[in-house]
């Protein structure tokens, strides 16, 4: 999507510290972390949000929680514990158009968390 920062961060017209990629996703440090580890994973295809998501969109989202996975190793939370967080629409915080997921970890996290 023209528009859009999270394409426009995948495509590389905005810089971004790229912690990951692959074919079907872009995963990047937060530039306003709240936690010491706080990685944004984002498809690379174009959707609005999780209600956005179809039958062929499967095999993607259960990609993304194999990547947070990955980085949760890579960044020694695996045993110490991470959160995975979707926010999905405005009441829930959802502030970029484009379906991404937090993983954040490295210091106790609240709950609930707001």
């Amino acid at each position: 999507m023209k528009d859009c920062i999270f394409c426009k961060i995948v495509s590389g017209e905005i810089p971004s510290k790229k912690v990951y990629e692959d074919d079907k996703v872009f995963a990047f440090e937060d530039i306003s972390p709240e936690a010491p580890v706080h990685v944004l994973i984002i498809p690379k295809k174009h959707i609005a949000s999780i209600n956005e998501l179809s039958d062929e969109d499967k095999d993607l989202i259960g990609h993304i929680f194999l990547v947070s996975q990955k980085l949760a190793k890579e960044y020694n939370i695996e045993d110490s514990g991470y959160r995975i967080i979707n926010n999905c629409g405005e009441d829930a915080g959802q502030t970029v158009k484009h379906v991404h997921f937090h993983l954040l970890g490295g210091r106790q996290l609240n709950w609930p968390p707001g």
